[in-house]
This record gives C-alpha cells, sequence and structure tokens, in this order.
C-alpha cells in the first residue's frame, strides 16, 4: 500500500476505497456533484479531501476556500473515472478559481480526453500552474493522436 506521511493513504488510495464501499457509479456521480459546488455528504467530502478536509468542513483554517473542495472532486475523477463525468470536468475548465481549472487539465490529461482538447489548446489562463498543466495535457493528448487512428478518446 502506497501511503503519504506516516500511515496516510494517498488521494488516489481513498479514492479507489470510497469506489470500491459506495460503488464507481455513486463516487463518480459525487465527485461531479462537489466539482460543480453542490452539496455531498461529508463522508465522502473526508474520503476525497483526507484529514485536512474535516478542518474545511469544521469551519477551521482554509474553510474559507470552498473551491477545495471543488477540487476533491476532481481529484477523485482523476483516479476513478466515468465518461458521464465529462460534462463536469469541462464545466471545471472554467471555474474562477485556478486550482480547480489546473485539475481539471489534469484529469483531461491523465484520461486522454479528446472532447475537450479544443478548450485546453486555447485555454489562455492567467496561472502559469493552469498553464503548465495545459501544455503537458495538449502533449499528451497529440501523443495519443498521433499514435491513435482515432485521434484519442472520443469522450
Amino acid at each position: 500500500m502506497v501511503v503519504r506521511g506516516p500511515g496516510r493513504p494517498t488521494p488516489r488510495l481513498r479514492a479507489e476505497a470510497e469506489a470500491a464501499l459506495r460503488g464507481r457509479a455513486e463516487l463518480v456521480a459525487g465527485c461531479c456533484r462537489l466539482a460543480a459546488g453542490q452539496d455531498v455528504d461529508d463522508g465522502l467530502v473526508v474520503a476525497l479531501g483526507g484529514p485536512h478536509a474535516r478542518h474545511v468542513l469544521a469551519g477551521g483554517p482554509h474553510a474559507d476556500q470552498e473551491h477545495r473542495l471543488r477540487v476533491w472532486g476532481l481529484r477523485g475523477l482523476l483516479w476513478v473515472w466515468d465518461d458521464t463525468a465529462l460534462d463536469a470536468v469541462v464545466a471545471a475548465l472554467g471555474d474562477p478559481a485556478w486550482r480547480v481549472r489546473e485539475m481539471a487539465v489534469k484529469v483531461v490529461a491523465r484520461h486522454r480526453l479528446g472532447a475537450p482538447f479544443p478548450l485546453v489548446v486555447a485555454l489562455r489562463d492567467p496561472s502559469a500552474r493552469v498553464r503548465a498543466a495545459a501544455a503537458r495535457a495538449v502533449a499528451a493528448l497529440t501523443q495519443v493522436a498521433a499514435m491513435s487512428p482515432h485521434g484519442g478518446r472520443a469522450a
């Protein structure tokens, strides 16, 4: 088991464990709701956000940074994907918070999603981190396109 810190599961392991518990479809649906800024149960927030999520839910440090919830929803999709989440990822590319946009681009790259490719190519983001993630996504997607007669996933 891969852990981050002393005995702490990685975000990937937490997402995969939650998918095993809730079912893949339910986890993906919850991640999409969270990415859209909608309410989900606290258990899902803690599963995706890890120990820090309890502080956010309790109104502790960084509680004013509600964009973290949207990032955690997208990060769940990074590790547990279903094509039904495509619209949520596309919407997140235009989120006001740069961290959300960055994670949405990472999801596009990881799952080689061809449908949002034009949006990622056209992304002229004020955040250097989002621009860097977009450049990596474009490189990953164009590599897939060069190797595949279908140009990446059609999703």
